[in-house]
């Protein structure tokens, strides 16, 4: 049997012109590639399911108008990207009485003893999620955001830049100041969760 070969996908840039010379197909592709990221971005700021397809498709909408604007000096997913964080950031300007909510833990509740997982590691991850949660919440947005693209976006330094379209510096700076605020919000509020003055912080790309 003869393994068939796949045939290599379509390079961003491709799509792009053919989507700006009238091809909704190919605006179809670029949606299906990058429709899970878009959506796991605005889980972190929307309260439900329906929320957040509302949001998708204005997200996707805008990029369809816009794209003839895209400078290919920089990736397509970090411009996609910066649509959706200030979509996403007006949306919680236009609902300023809801409040963002964040799905998943952060690394620093993690418990366990050299990798050992603990009887009561569940409860305590579900109370880890919550803390996280109320203590977001309770941050200025360009904290909330550059806290959500690094820390569970994983995205580097560089990619913030591009993303929010700030300087590096300015990434390093703010990004210090909303780990500074989340630990000194947890350490008033919930010192007993809070890491040991010698623990390691997340790390990842830089």
């Amino acid at each position: 049997m003869f393994a068939l070969k796949q045939r290599p996908a379509t390079p961003d840039r491709d799509l792009i012109a053919a989507v700006i010379r009238g091809d909704e197909a190919a605006f179809g592709q670029l949606v299906e590639r990058y429709k899970e990221r878009v959506f796991r971005l605005l889980g972190r700021y929307c309260r439900d399911a329906v929320e957040c397809e509302d949001l998708a498709q204005e997200v996707f909408l805008k990029v369809f108008r816009k794209l003839h604007t895209f400078k290919h000096d920089s990736q397509f997913f970090t411009w996609l990207y910066r649509v959706t964080v200030n979509a996403a950031t007006d949306h919680i300007s236009r609902a300023s009485s809801r409040r963002l909510r964040l799905v998943e833990d952060t690394e620093i509740f993690e418990r366990g003893d050299e990798g050992r997982e603990s009887p009561t590691a569940p409860l305590e991850k579900e109370e880890a999620g919550k803390v996280t949660r109320e203590i977001v919440q309770q941050l200025p947005e360009k904290f909330r955001t550059i806290l959500v693209l690094r820390e569970f976006e994983g995205f580097s330094y560089t990619e913030i830049a591009e993303i929010l379209e700030i300087q590096l510096g300015t990434v390093e700076s703010r990004l210090f100041r909303a780990r500074k605020r989340f630990r000194d919000a947890l350490l008033r509020e919930h010192p007993d969760m809070a890491p040991s003055p010698g623990a390691a912080s997340p790390g990842g790309r830089r």
